[in-house]
């Protein structure tokens, strides 16, 4: 392409992202199903048309998709739930892979296992994306938002590195599952340790990032420098970035300052939309270049490869649910629990609760397939057998999952009944308002009993009312919470009026500033100032939870 088709060209995907994204709003359908359709029928139109790149995907597009995952994920949440999170990212995808690789070695003429093998590792790990918009939208609870997540923060790990161990039997020319195992494992753990190492210095970094514009800088190039160093020592990248991230999340509100989370948490943002608009346009484009590739196999090939890939997908995932679920709860890895107060041995985990019936069948449909399967099957090498087949049917698996599954999805949690308690969530938040609101005022306490000599008593006691003023109100709601008898935030005609007026209130003074600077008495530079204080003030509103 030409600079100005090129420019064209991204002119006119963030548009269709944008317009997607605004169907989507108004629909209720998934945003990635939708860009996929539309990259697909643009694939199809006469012009220029834009091939996956598969370094390029999985060294700059992956991982900070992955690292901000892991910044608005819970590492506590992960840690508690972490047996299910293994078993779906660790056993499941090692499963998964294999189970593909034997059965394109048995039923189709001329593959190999390692072949086979690298196909299964391709499609393996779900991407969440499409399924947690949809989720959270449906409301799914808490505790099937936290599985999906970190099993779609760790299964690119364990896929990738099946992966290039799957791409070296293939050009040596034999699979070990031993050998691959302990390659397996040599890049997991030395992966988790590369993460470790660059969440440690980034926290060194400390004193750089109070500057908003410094943090951000910092925070775009830690998922690359995370993944370019572990790459050059031979382990896991794509584990170091998600390690990396959770750390770095984990400790956020310790070590940078407001300013900085909440410029960073809007670049993100922001970051997250085009890149996954980017990506699942990118793969419905990937339809002319796949299905070119076909000319030289019998349909009966075709039709067998794909039907394994796809049944092997489709079924194993449920099936592993279920039968994990079904183990007795003496066998289950003792890594997370919910935690239960205990006045005499302090906080304590008990073993995981199994899933119910209904939330094994959400998990089950929840097994989206994205971009990073196609960037992996991508990257095998010519020599592997049948590679243009293998294409095909990780192309395949693709559409199957993100179209059929993500246009169903909500519906499914819907006819569930599969809902977050949105009062048991208010609730605790509440709580937690009114217990940060009780310590402020403890600790003016503490600062007049220390007797500052530049505190006067009347700031104190300006403050304490203040904060009174807001504990009564997050008191009120409390009750009103307590005495609700259904899992949705009840309305409160008071509360809902305050912050009507609040915002009346918020406006009525933005309006006069602008009155200001068009007379000319405030300048453009004044006005930001102060309209940004008005932003923040009207962003710190609570809603109704």
């Amino acid at each position: 392409m030409h600079v100005e088709e090129t420019l064209l060209f991204v002119l006119a995907a963030v548009a269709l992202i944008v317009a997607m994204r605004w169907i989507a709003e108004k629909t209720g359908l998934p945003a990635a199903a939708l860009l996929t359709i539309a990259g697909i029928t643009y694939a199809l139109l006469p012009g220029p048309n834009l091939e996956l790149e598969p370094e390029l995907i999985l060294t700059y597009v992956i991982p900070p998709l992955l690292y901000s995952a892991a910044l608005d994920s819970s590492l506590l949440d992960i840690r508690r739930h972490a047996r299910t999170v293994i078993s779906l990212s660790v056993l499941l995808v090692l499963a998964t892979a294999l189970l593909i690789g034997y059965g394109i070695d048995l039923w189709v003429g001329g593959a190999t296992l390692a072949a086979g093998v690298a196909l299964g590792a391709a499609v393996a790990p779900p991407d969440p994306v499409a399924a947690l918009a949809v989720g959270r939208r449906a409301g799914l609870p808490g505790k099937l938002i936290t599985l999906i997540q970190g099993e779609g923060l760790l299964n690119d790990a364990t896929a990738l590195t099946i992966l290039t161990v799957a791409i070296a039997a293939a050009e040596g020319g034999g699979f070990s599952v031993p050998s691959a195992t302990a390659q397996f494992f040599i890049a997991a753990i030395g992966g988790v340790i590369a993460g470790v190492v660059v969440a440690y210095v980034v926290r060194y970094l400390r004193p750089l990032r109070k500057d908003p514009l410094t943090a951000n800088a910092i925070s775009l190039a830690t998922p690359l420098a995370a993944y370019v160093f572990a790459e050059s020592v031979h382990v896991s990248g794509v584990l170091a970035v998600v390690v990396a991230g959770l750390i770095i999340g984990h400790d956020s509100s310790r070590h940078s300052v407001a300013a900085s989370r909440l410029q960073t948490g809007a670049v993100w943002r922001l970051v997250d939309f085009l890149l996954e608009g980017f990506v699942f346009l990118l793969i419905g484009q990937q339809l002319p270049t796949v299905v070119d590739e076909l000319s030289n196999y019998s349909m009966s090939t075709i039709l067998t490869a794909v039907g394994v890939t796809v049944g092997v997908t489709l079924v194993l995932r449920p099936v592993w649910l279920i039968l994990t679920q079904l183990l007795p709860r003496s066998l289950h890895l003792r890594l997370g629990g919910e935690v239960e107060a205990d006045a005499s041995s302090g906080p304590r985990r008990d073993p995981e609760k199994a899933l119910t019936g209904r939330e094994v069948t959400a998990l089950s449909w929840a097994g989206t397939r994205g971009v990073i399967s196609l960037a992996a099957i991508f990257t095998l090498p010519a020599s592997v057998p049948h590679r243009d087949l293998l294409h095909f049917c990780a192309f395949v698996v693709v559409l199957v999952t993100l179209l059929g599954q993500g246009l169903t999805f909500a519906p499914l949690v819907r006819w569930l009944g599969l809902r977050a308690n949105k009062t048991d969530e208010a609730r605790e938040r509440n709580e937690a308002r009114s217990a940060s609101v009780q310590a402020a005022i403890d600790r003016l306490d503490d600062i007049r009993d220390e007797k500052h000599d530049n505190v006067e008593d009347q700031a104190i006691e300006s403050m304490r009312r203040q904060l009174e003023v807001r504990l009564e109100r997050y008191r009120r709601r409390l009750d009103l919470l307590e005495k609700a008898d259904s899992d949705e935030i009840p309305t409160s005609p008071q509360y809902e009026a305050a912050l009507m007026v609040r915002r009346m209130v918020i406006e009525a003074q933005r309006e006069e500033l602008l009155r200001w600077r068009d007379a000319g008495n405030l300048n453009d530079e004044g006005l930001r100032t102060l309209e940004r204080e008005l932003d923040h003030e009207e962003r710190l509103l609570p809603d109704r939870s």
